[in-house]
């Protein structure tokens, strides 16, 4: 130890007592220990931050890497397939034929081409993509718990909230599956306090609007005020505050929850139908491509973390619904799916999402992050298509500090496995953390009290 302790540390050990700061990281008020707080001492402040916001477009079901950014057109027939590469504006990052569009702004894009785990199911992948923490087991039975981590808007709550009325974190427009509610949604073991603001209403319907920022016709705020505080000295006299943490997180969402529900710019922030029509068509009058939309105006708002997730379910075999899970259909095949519907939705939307976040000079400061859970396998089955593949798959982002044009990692030569710099969830996490601003080395506590760091490593490298 150094013999002479800087004013932060000796502030550190004055102010906070080890037990005291370990009750408080129990009861999840700090999220860090007293040994993080002299590390963060000692190492300087946090990570200085290239971005304000992120919009996760979470494309459930795993989209094929060999079929979209990472084509492999030497490979045998059986690996590449049916689709071909393209140029683009960037000389030597060819795309898939599809793409048309997103290849007049592969500039603005840096491809991880080495994303790799090893979960082939699709709850205990999704799990590991929306929280950065690898499941305990690769279970398609893997069920939400709150001894499991929570996902990255949760964890950005925690640490890095909003002041006001507006959310840090904002989800929808389903909750995700398989079986059984994939893991990694909410907030989890952080506490109900810091679980997204979430919803299922459908942004392309008409009239499009949240209930839950709408009073009662009949009740005004004043009145609504008097009865919270009614319930809440009935709570405190029952000593229901005071004996469960549950209860307390409740009472912090509510409280949030009227903020949210008394606030005009949030209001305003989901107020669709504003926006020109010709920039509607532009997104596409879909509920994902209007739901791209809504996370714009939800970080020009002010809102730090928007989680899109592209459908509800895996997949499907008809051409105008489901995820990227296509595989294993005698009667339709994959080709026949991703070609009408995944692929040209993907080149309406994501183009015309970069291109509005440009425009309004919000692309700098927002990072978008493009994956599903896992890739597809490179060689093709006997139904013409892909199976799981998580050993090898791609991550495209944009925007919030990161370079463009550019790609970091490989797959090897049949898009098997990594062939150089493979990248874990969990270092993917770590990057968009501290692009944040975030330490990736802060520690939070779960429900047996152990100190956790919230991520792995940044890929500093594609830092712009």
């Amino acid at each position: 130890m150094r013999q002479k302790l800087s004013a932060c540390q000796e502030f550190c050990r004055q102010e906070l007592s080890r037990r005291h700061a370990i009750k408080i990281g129990g009861l999840g008020m700090l999220g860090l220990n007293l040994p993080t707080l002299l590390r963060a001492a000692e190492q300087g402040d946090a990570p200085l931050a290239r971005a304000k916001h992120v919009i996760f477009l979470f494309q459930w079901g795993g989209p094929s890497h060999v079929d979209t950014f990472d084509m492999k057109p030497e490979a045998p027939a059986e690996i590449r397939g049916p689709l071909k590469p393209i140029p683009t504006v960037v000389p030597g990052l060819p795309i898939c034929e599809h793409f048309p569009e997103m290849a007049k702004r592969m500039d603005k894009v840096t491809l991880i081409r080495s994303m790799t785990h090893t979960m082939k199911n699709h709850n205990s992948a999704g799990y590991y993509a929306l929280s950065g923490h690898a499941p305990p087991s690769d279970d398609q039975r893997l069920r939400d718990s709150l001894d499991l981590w929570p996902a990255y808007g949760s964890v950005v709550d925690k640490l890095a909230p909003n002041n006001g009325e507006m959310p840090t974190f904002v989800s929808y427009p389903y909750s995700i599956s398989d079986g059984s509610i994939t893991p990694g949604q909410h907030g989890s073991f952080l506490g109900k306090r810091h679980d997204p603001l979430f919803f299922t209403h459908d942004p392309n319907q008409a009239g499009f609007r949240l209930p839950e920022l709408s009073l009662p016709s009949d009740l005004e705020y004043g009145r609504m005020q008097r009865r919270r505080e009614l319930q809440r000295l009935v709570d405190e006299q029952a000593g229901l505050l005071e004996r469960s943490l549950q209860v307390r997180g409740f009472d912090d969402y509510y409280e949030k929850a009227i903020a949210m529900l008394t606030s005009p710019r949030v209001r305003e922030a989901f107020d669709v139908e504003s926006e020109p029509p010709d920039l509607r068509d532009r997104y596409g009058r879909t509920t994902y491509g209007q739901s791209c939309l809504l996370a714009r105006r939800l970080v020009e708002a002010g809102v730090k973390f928007v989680t899109v997730y592209y459908s509800r379910s895996i997949g499907g075999r008809r051409v105008n619904e489901g995820g990227w899970d296509t595989h294993g259909f005698d009667d339709t095949r994959m080709f026949q799916i991703v070609d009408k519907y995944q692929h040209p939705m993907t080149d309406q939307t994501l183009p015309t999402l970069l291109d509005d976040l440009d425009s309004r000079g919000l692309l700098d400061e927002t990072l978008v992050l493009w994956m599903g859970e896992f890739g597809r396998t490179p060689r093709i089955n006997k139904n013409q298509s892909r199976d799981h593949w998580p050993q090898c798959y791609t991550a495209l982002l944009a925007g919030g500090g990161v370079k463009g044009g550019h790609v970091y990692g490989a797959s090897d030569a049949d898009g098997m496995f990594p062939d150089k710099h493979p990248v874990k969830p969990e270092d993917l996490a770590a990057t968009m953390y501290t692009l944040l601003g975030i330490n990736p080395a802060t520690e939070v506590y779960d429900r047996a009290n152990r100190p956790l760091a919230i991520a792995g490593k940044a890929i500093t490298d594609i830092f712009a």
